[in-house]
């Protein structure tokens, strides 16, 4: 929990007092968070990238450099405090291409707090931006460097057996990740947690500290970057149709004190994207040549959006009791309350029954909307156990099937039932049935025992959006989407010109509707000769149809591979787990792998190489080198694999929801159940983990600023185990995610 892991780092604090710098340190013991701090929302979660020393024995704290000989402290930390490490040098690289974030950030610190006699084990904390997605770590020590690397889940050969770190040693870290940007008003911003505790810094003067920041913008062929604002001194050094890069380099006294926030537009008033082509990798996977079509909303402030008509389905089982169901409520009225009287709105609230707030949809007056807020406060109480198939029927049933409008259907829960492929079929029949307009579903997870591919497919279905939640991120989570489910400014987009392709692939196979909250990214495989234009088609708020043609470029310096693999590999998961097919879930094993991007069916691994011991067949590589082979040598082959937790999501818990067991309660799976929901979530979603072991943590707390997952890696020893500890997560995921 993000409790236990702030209580953890003020006893290391504690303990950091312990070491003894000399009378000319440059900075001051850290001190712990006085009341008026956490009054001002200070907290000890990380809000950069951080490393601790993982502590045990009280008695292994001191200078490595130079003992202060302090007086034995008896006793042991449990659990274990974790002292934060300090940090001699950063740098950060950013990728932005269309709507994702590429992010490499490579730091160094010292085990400064462990006296170089003894050893532990260390952590690093890393907070990511919306939907954010872990892609490598790559770490180096004095004798030995180690790398992740994805594997499937028929290939588990490894050790968790790893030695510890010495006090004293120096570590490199280099950590990548993806995600998304946040858009608003026709502005992309970017937004990556860089705000370092004044404790981190090196305690002598004589470090000199160095910060490099690299930002490289590539918005599509044909678009002009305007820049808005950003929080440190970038230096422009590239312009070009589309694209624009910017350096930052500075010997500093202290750490950077604030988020890297980097916030630009994109020149238009009106929806205007493109498509860009590319042939499949060397190694691809699938041997389709690759499309990705992208639309911008613009920011046009006069657009109509399409009239409401909402009706919220609200589990109220037993595990939704107290925060959960407050904060849900809360969610809900802020939602009602941006609904306007001209829109149509209904509650359902639902357990093994449902409740309904009225028998059809009503009119959102503001007396309306009174009255239902009274009577959710008066009759929504949490009993009973989960019926989401009856909740879904009668939304169905109440909303009309006219043409000026969007109706949607909002469905909110945090658990699993065995009719899920069921009420996919059934839910299927319903929309064919539909004649004129078609209800949207939009659903919004909470936690890990929901089965979150169900959903994620019952919005594929709906041609919606999925978003998952943690105990602490309900209100943010929901306002995102149903900001984005009610803001629809172009419905029912269709592909008008793509029949004379062989073997078409798009995803997802219904492609959702337009909103200004939000660009629209649809991407596919096909055979054969990509039209030079692609025109789309799709519905205004007027129900005029909207033209629109799209150029198409090779993408030559966009990595759509990239942009699209966490996506395609989210709703094939959905597809794998809706048609329980093997060869689905092979392929994307092979995709996850290929891509670097988790998923169900591969595990992550560790490899580690000890440094200058080259074994017998790297050796007769370079033999053959040098008889007229001019290729690179092979580098030394990794001496040891270390098997890490199950990172995938998981496909819900019936036996928690039969229980009613509240998300976050630190209930133990069976053990063939996934453990670890990573998220990014973005707020991160972005990611929720749950798994425990003895060796280390992969952990998610949400509770930061601009709703950043963390993701928590133990790095257990020489840093060659990333294991899990106990979480409170954010979906890695976010919307889609």
């Amino acid at each position: 929990m993000a409790e236990d892991f702030e209580a953890a780092v003020e006893e290391g604090l504690r303990l950091a007092k312990r070491v003894y710098f000399g009378k000319d340190r440059a900075v001051a013991p850290p001190k712990p968070l006085t009341a008026m701090d956490r009054a001002t929302g200070c907290s000890y979660l990380p809000t950069s990238p951080m490393l601790y020393a993982v502590v045990s024995d009280p008695a292994i704290v001191d200078n490595p450099d130079r003992p202060s000989y302090q007086p034995h402290v008896h006793g042991r930390c449990d659990p274990p405090a974790l002292i934060p490490l300090q940090m001699n040098g950063v740098s950060l690289e950013v990728d932005c291409s269309l709507d994702t974030a590429f992010v490499t950030l490579t730091g160094t610190w010292r085990l400064h707090c462990v006296m170089g006699s003894r050893s532990c084990d260390c952590r690093i904390a890393v907070p990511m931006g919306e939907q954010g997605s872990v892609l490598g770590v790559e770490i180096e020590l004095p004798r030995k460097s180690y790398s992740t690397q994805l594997i499937s889940m028929d290939n588990e050969n490894g050790t968790e057996n790893v030695p510890k770190i010495d006090g004293g040693t120096n570590i490199s870290v280099k950590l990548k990740w993806c995600q998304k940007l946040l858009y608003r008003d026709g502005q992309f911003t970017l937004s990556i947690p860089f705000n370092f505790p004044e404790y981190v810094t090196p305690a002598a003067k004589k470090i000199p500290k160095r910060e490099k920041i690299q930002l490289n913008v590539n918005a599509g062929p044909g678009t002009e970057i305007l820049l808005k604002t950003t929080s440190h001194p970038l230096k422009e050094q590239l312009r070009q149709a589309g694209r624009v890069g910017f350096f930052y380099d500075s010997e500093v006294l202290s750490w950077s004190s604030s988020d890297f926030v980097f916030t630009y537009g994109v020149s238009s008033s009106h929806t205007f994207g493109g498509v860009l082509l590319s042939p499949p990798l060397v190694h691809d996977v699938d041997h389709r040549d690759m499309f990705c079509c992208y639309l911008f909303p613009g920011k046009q402030q006069s657009r109509k959006v399409f009239r409401r008509e909402v009706v919220f389905a609200v589990d109220i089982s037993g595990s939704m009791s107290g925060k959960l169901l407050e904060d849900t409520k809360n969610a809900l009225f802020t939602a009602l309350a941006k609904l306007d009287p001209e829109d149509f709105f209904n509650v359902i609230a639902f357990n093994d029954g449902t409740l309904l707030f009225s028998s059809s949809l009503e009119p959102a007056t503001a007396e309306a909307i009174e009255h239902v807020t009274q009577w959710i406060n008066t009759n929504v109480v949490a009993s009973g156990g989960t019926n989401i198939l009856l909740p879904l029927n009668q939304a169905f049933k109440m909303l009309s099937d006219r043409c000026n409008s969007i109706p949607v259907i909002f469905l909110i829960t945090d658990g699993s039932v065995e009719d899920e492929r069921n009420i996919c079929d059934t839910l299927k029949d319903q929309l064919t049935n539909k004649k004129n307009s078609r209800p949207r579903i939009y659903t919004l997870g909470i936690g890990t025992f929901c089965n979150h591919y169900f959903l994620r497919m019952l919005a594929i279905i709906g041609r919606g959006h999925h978003d998952a939640a943690n105990v602490d991120s309900i209100e943010d989570r929901m306002e995102g989407l149903f900001a984005r489910a009610s803001s629809i400014v172009l419905a029912d987009i269709a592909f008008q010109n793509l029949n004379e392709l062989d073997d078409l692939e798009v995803f997802p196979s219904q492609i959702p509707d337009l909103s200004s909250e939000s660009p629209l990214i649809v991407s596919g495989r096909y055979r054969g000769t990509f039209p030079e234009t692609l025109k789309i088609n799709g519905v205004l708020a007027d129900m005029s149809k909207f033209p629109l043609d799209l150029k198409v470029h090779e993408a030559k310096e966009i990595p759509i591979d990239k942009i699209v693999a966490k996506h395609q590999i989210e709703q094939l998961t959905a597809q794998a787990w809706y048609s329980e097919n093997q060869e689905l879930k092979e392929k994307i094993a092979k995709m996850s792998v290929q891509n670097a991007t988790i998923s169900e069916y591969t595990n992550m691994v560790l490899l580690e190489t000890e440094k200058g011991k080259i074994n017998a067949d790297s050796t007769a590589v370079k033999k053959v080198s040098s008889k007229g082979d001019h290729h690179k040598a092979e580098d030394p082959k990794p001496q040891k694999i270390i098997m890490l937790p199950i990172m995938g999501i998981g496909f819900g818990n019936l036996t928690a929801t039969a229980e009613n067991i509240p998300p976050g309660s630190g209930y133990t799976r069976p053990p063939d159940a996934a453990e670890v929901f990573a998220k990014a979530a973005s707020d991160c979603c972005a990611r929720l983990f749950g798994r425990c072991c003895c060796m280390c943590c992969i952990q998610t707390c949400s509770r930061m600023n601009d709703q950043c997952a963390i993701l928590l890696t133990q790095l257990c020893g020489t840093m060659a185990c990333l294991g899990c500890y106990a979480c409170c997560g954010a979906c890695c995921g976010g919307n889609d995610g």
